[in-house]
């Protein structure tokens, strides 16, 4: 959707941006050369920002103003410009504040006698940056909290009845200064199984697949218990062994293919550029004892989302990806989100990922931002944006993709054995400590983690991006999920953590 700026707006922006070149000069032994070099650096800005500070002539009046003076105009224009951003388009918020801060570097540049002054200056422009959404102290602490707990950095937004607010904290690299990007992309994980769910349900609206179907009437070529019926593939009660691994409740282990986590974690890293071919995983899982009879109870499985692919493509005779455009991406305009197949690649901006593993006795932390996702194939290799998924659970919940009575199945609960939280189809359904409810799926792919959470109406929702160092031994899993706990109890006031990613 188009954003329209009034011309109040555009003035703030300009005289903000504008206004801390001017600082930035007044603040130096050589204003000129300073003015001209931030002013280069603000004409970097794209999008909305650099359109609106391409008319930086008509309303900006500056000239004759005291230090003092012009701070006390400028320094509250650029936290009202962030905030005005914020709330009408957030990636250009960001957009924003990387340029003004692009400017006072290159204002700040002298290599012969660095000042103080300016750097002073630097920093109550970077202060009035930063202070824009403190409208929301409350989630700004709970951000903080969890990069404290650990992770390198997190991206939040929130839309509630206060209106949408988006923040971030920690760094988008490790060691680095700069802020996760407000709208970065980001491997989500098992949120993934909320996006084919929901497509498998649109064929259902079609007339296309039955929910109660054998899924062996589908897919015949892998000789499937004619008890799995579609409806257990998204349900997580068809009793197949999960591909990537079980856990029995007597602490035995079995292991599928190599993860990122236990005994497997460094033969996965070292071969995290291979690919799966989702018949392959299928059949490796066939080829393991059931956890139980089809139906009579309910375990997290990887593979049923994997068959819930294959039945997607043999249906339709199209990718998953396909179908995923034509049904959910393309009629919600999710311009930002990816369904990879077996590509390493993940669009920019994005915040980093990491693995850490021992080699030798010596700790080693390796960037595995870009890995090949297809080891966990539709259970959980999609890539989306805060945005994104804000749009689709809303879309989702508000009855925009799914016919009512489907919308209805999906959110039904199913016990599942975690205290007060079922699943329903493709989504887990949390009983909140108010005695209320929220719909969530989230996800973590090494290094990423992604929250997806809304009240059954869409009318409130929650989403997140996680940056972290990942390891063998889960050694994040507590942190996430204490963020998770943290947030949801802000925004939804007693909402419970979902333990299963």
């Amino acid at each position: 959707m188009p954003i329209t700026l009034s011309d109040q707006d555009k003035s703030t922006l300009r005289t903000a941006a504008y206004g801390a070149v001017s600082l930035m000069a007044a603040a130096t032994g050589s204003p000129h050369k300073t003015a001209t070099s931030a002013s280069l650096a603000l004409t970097s800005a794209t999008g909305l920002v650099g359109h609106v500070l391409a008319a930086k002539a008509k309303d900006i009046e500056l000239k004759g103003k005291t230090v003092a003076e012009l701070a006390d105009r400028v320094l509250p224009a650029l936290t009202a410009a962030v905030n005005l951003l914020g709330r009408r388009a957030p990636a250009e918020a960001d957009n924003f504040r990387r340029t003004i801060l692009l400017a006072i570097e290159a204002a700040e540049f002298h290599p012969d006698k660095p000042s103080t002054t300016t750097a002073e200056m630097a920093r109550k422009i970077t202060a009035a940056l930063d202070a824009a959404g403190q409208d929301r102290p409350e989630l700004r602490k709970a951000m903080e909290e969890i990069v404290d707990s650990g992770f390198v950095g997190v991206s939040l937004r929130v839309h509630d009845e206060r209106g949408e607010w988006v923040g971030g904290a920690g760094a988008a690299e490790l060691g680095g200064a700069a802020k996760p990007p407000a709208n970065g992309h980001v491997r989500i994980g098992s949120t993934t199984k909320t996006f084919t769910a929901t497509l498998v349900l649109q064929l259902v609206a079609e007339g296309r697949v039955g929910l109660d179907t054998p899924a062996a009437h589908y897919l015949p070529e892998f000789g499937l218990d004619e008890r799995i019926t579609v409806r257990m593939l998204l349900q997580h009660t068809s009793g197949l062994f999960n591909f990537s691994g079980e856990v029995y409740d007597d602490g035995a282990v079995v292991l599928g293919i190599p993860i990122p986590y236990g005994t497997t974690g460094r033969e996965w890293m070292d071969n995290r550029f291979r690919t799966y071919r989702p018949q392959e995983l299928v059949r490796l899982a066939l080829s393991k004892p059931a956890r139980f009879e089809p139906g009579t109870g309910w375990s997290y499985s990887n593979t049923n989302y994997v068959l819930a692919r294959l039945l997607i493509e043999k249906v339709t005779g199209r990718s998953v990806a396909e179908e995923m455009r034509r049904l959910i991406l393309g009629p919600l305009g999710l311009s930002g989100t990816v369904v990879p197949d077996a590509s390493p690649e993940i669009p920019e901006p994005h915040a980093h990922a990491y693995y850490r593993y021992e080699d030798a006795g010596e700790r080693k932390t390796v960037d595995v931002t870009r890995q090949n996702p297809s080891w966990i194939s539709s259970g959980g290799d999609m890539i989306s944006t805060t945005r994104d998924l804000h749009t689709f659970i809303s879309a989702l919940l508000g009855g925009k993709l799914l016919p009512a009575a489907l919308l209805a199945e999906m959110c039904t609960p199913h016990p599942t054995g975690i205290p007060d939280m079922d699943y329903g189809l493709g989504v887990f359904v949390v009983h909140t400590d108010g005695g209320g409810t929220v719909i969530s799926h989230n996800g973590a792919a090494v290094g990423h983690a992604a929250l997806m959470y809304g009240t059954p109406d869409g009318s409130k929702a929650l989403t997140a991006a996680l940056n972290c160092v990942d390891d063998a031994d889960l050694s994040i899993a507590t942190a996430f999920r204490n963020a998770q706990q943290r947030l949801v109890n802000e925004v939804f006031r007693g909402g419970q953590a979902d333990p299963t990613d």
